[in-house]
């Protein structure tokens, strides 16, 4: 028997090819299937993706640390830069093409679907034009203002070229990526970018240090094998999509604002936000550092758990985006605050677990990088006042990826700057000229977390939540 849902599908967009019946199921399961089981089939393939990325970026800073001090600290130099510009494209701008695709699709507007796509398409070239112009442009100077000299400055503006000529790639790729978990078709780029992370790994070193007939590229090796990555992987999901198993259809469509809007009203916001988490790191990270080298290090090596809790949170995230967004655009608001309240909560059951267990055995985790005393009890502090609180960061964290599927961004982003505020600002300031201890400024950075969750929850609760135009 035929869903009803299915038939709205056919009802509402006759002109459109329909998606393959493999499709369907997967909408109809957002729409009326088990929601923790149907949230965890759509993260895990994103997770996995996260982690065979990470394992690249370990492995090419692996290699490129053969090549000396100087070529790895120009590597360092350009990361976070690069970080950012990942951030953007998948969890910010990204966010918002899922977002856009997800709700027209749960609204059965398969044509919108297909024309917001070609939209993203469009938003990613002029994105990746204007990243690659600053970082050819500007990127020797900041680099510099960074700390970067001699040949460690060199590699980073060699590496920053090669990287950031290909930045249209990269966007496409991500926002390629990103469409296709708007309709819940998370499994092609899944093993899209494991293909290209497995034949990367082996690659880097080839093109590092030379073998047979590739000549010894030295740390612009690094940059020419990411680069080919990137190639590899756009031109491998353009072929999908103009395929008939993609769940979309990548095609010319006339150009119209609406769409556009539609992805940029949630995607800038998104944005926005990247820059605030990564801004209050490095103000966080300054506060540390006026207590001294120990301190920095200490702190630094206790918050790297936080990084590698990204790729849980983003995975969820991204599930919930598109679960929400889909029950959105079919008018099940009710259904979908459901789905975001469920997502938010285990991932607050998660990371609390998680953070109560090295708050009360802290060397479990600082002991497997360092045994410097001094250095050991910074982490130990940082780790017993905030690891808590982790909780709290993941029901925020997911209650701002359902908002952005509901398309009601605003008040999770306002949530992010008070977090800012408080633990960087105030921090910053706290330290810099009332010369508090460090275990008031991470008393702060607790503190911002659980105003930053309850924000996010009052966000939740609001009427107008996913009421925004479909």
């Amino acid at each position: 028997m035929t869903a009803p849902t299915n038939a709205a599908i056919a009802g509402a967009a006759p002109a459109a090819a329909p998606a393959p019946a493999t499709r369907f199921p997967l909408r109809q399961a957002m729409l009326e299937g088990p929601i923790l089981p149907t949230m965890l089939r759509f993260a895990v393939p994103t997770v996995a993706v996260l982690v065979a990325q990470t394992a690249v970026g370990v492995a090419e800073t692996f290699y490129v640390s053969f090549l000396g001090t100087e070529a790895l600290a120009g590597v360092a130099l350009v990361f976070p830069v690069l970080m950012l510009m990942q951030m953007m494209s998948n969890g910010g701008v990204g966010g918002g093409v899922a977002s856009a695709i997800a709700r027209a699709m749960g609204a059965g507007r398969r044509a919108d679907a297909d024309a917001l796509l070609f939209h993203a398409m469009i938003i990613a070239i002029i994105a990746g034009l204007l990243f690659m112009a600053g970082a050819l442009i500007f990127g020797p100077a900041l680099y510099r203002a960074l700390g970067g000299y001699g040949a460690a400055l060199d590699a980073a503006v060699l590496y920053s070229a090669l990287i950031f000529v290909g930045a249209i790639l990269i966007w496409l790729t991500n926002l390629a990526s990103a469409a296709l978990r708007g309709v819940g078709n998370v499994k092609a780029p899944a093993w899209i970018i494991l293909a290209g992370s497995a034949l990367t790994i082996p690659l880097s070193p080839a093109f590092i240090f030379g073998i047979g007939p590739i000549p010894r590229l030295g740390v612009a090796g690094a940059g020419v094998t990411i680069l080919l990555y990137y190639i590899g992987s756009t031109a491998v999901l353009f072929f999908y999509l103009r395929s008939p198993y993609a769940g979309l259809s990548l095609r010319w469509a006339r150009p119209e604002w609406r769409h556009v809007k539609d992805i940029l009203r949630v995607g800038l916001l998104s944005a926005l936000g990247t820059v605030q988490s990564n801004l209050t790191v490095v103000l966080v990270t300054g506060a540390v550092g006026v207590f001294g080298i120990d301190a920095l290090a200490g702190y630094g090596t206790a918050s790297r758990l936080d990084y590698i809790m990204i790729p849980l949170m983003f995975g969820l995230g991204t599930a919930l985006v598109t679960m929400v967004g889909t029950n959105v655009g079919a008018g099940q608001l009710a259904r979908a605050r459901r789905i975001a309240w469920t997502g938010a909560i285990f991932a607050a059951l998660v990371l609390e677990a998680i953070g109560l267990f090295v708050a009360l055995l802290p060397q479990a985790w600082i002991g497997l990088f360092t045994k410097e005393p001094a250095v050991l009890a910074t982490g130990s502090l940082y780790l017993r006042e905030v690891g808590p609180f982790y909780g709290f960061v993941g029901l925020g964290l997911l209650i701002y990826f359902a908002s952005q599927g509901a398309g009601t961004i605003l008040i999770p982003i306002v949530a992010s700057l008070v977090r800012l505020v408080i633990a960087a600002v105030i921090g910053w300031i706290a330290v810099t000229y009332f010369h508090v201890s460090l275990a008031v400024l991470f008393a702060f950075v607790a503190l911002s977390s659980v105003a930053y969750a309850a924000i996010c929850a009052a966000a939740m609760m609001h009427p107008g939540w996913g009421k925004a135009r479909a």
